[in-house]
């Protein structure tokens, strides 16, 4: 293909692109994964050390539920401090642990719950857990 051919399908494309962005805002809003009032929050990864001394990994699938608006808002836009103080908290957490030890989901759930109420300022955001797998 010639280039000027080239320019000028990529120029006609880019012309239309907007278009198409304009078109996909128009149609009916829809329903994010766990409801409109859930924020998932990326997997979240410690390193453990194994029974018989190797290391491995713990991950952690964690969401919030905030059915309060303005309070959703201030948690997305505070996303990064909830998951630095989740992250920072997980590894504390699991360095304390013994070799081979599970990790105790309930009290990780607390402390987790506790951190997210302490990065938002207040109550209101309920923290969900939808996994941890120790590999």
């Amino acid at each position: 293909m010639d280039r000027r051919q080239l320019l000028a399908v990529l120029a006609t494309g880019a012309a239309a692109a907007p278009g198409v962005a304009l078109a996909a805002d128009k149609g009916d809003e829809k329903k994010r994964g766990g409801g409109f009032t859930f924020i998932q929050i990326k997997t979240l990864a410690a390193t453990i050390t194994r029974r018989q001394g190797g290391r491995g990994v713990v991950t952690v699938e964690t969401g919030l539920d905030i059915p309060d608006t303005a309070l959703r808002e201030r948690a997305e836009l505070s996303m990064p401090r909830i998951r630095s103080a989740h992250n920072a908290l997980l590894q504390q957490y699991v360095g304390g642990l013994s070799p081979g030890t599970p990790v105790n989901a309930d009290y990780l759930a607390q402390a987790l719950q506790r951190q997210t109420d302490t990065v938002l300022g207040k109550r209101g955001a309920r923290l969900l857990i939808g996994s941890i797998l120790m590999n």
